[in-house]
């Protein structure tokens, strides 16, 4: 009966340590993927800027001129 529960025990702490080694691996998979995230939206933020400037510079075309009977 006593190495039964040892057995019990010994399951416990090998799943255990199993569980605990696949969340530190969770955690820096997480820690990556909100790195990649951050870098991601700053390079959005700077694209958004560049169109933005980019529209602002160009002279307006005959297209893009409101005809007069408006």
């Amino acid at each position: 009966m006593n190495s039964d529960i040892e057995a019990r025990v010994d399951n416990l702490e090998i799943k255990f340590s199993l569980q605990d080694d696949l969340l530190d691996s969770l955690n820096q998979v997480i820690s990556r993927q909100q790195q990649q995230i951050d870098h991601l939206q700053l390079h959005l933020v700077q694209l958004a800027q560049q169109v933005r400037q980019l529209e602002n510079a160009r002279p307006l075309s005959a297209a893009d001129e409101v005809p007069p009977h408006y």
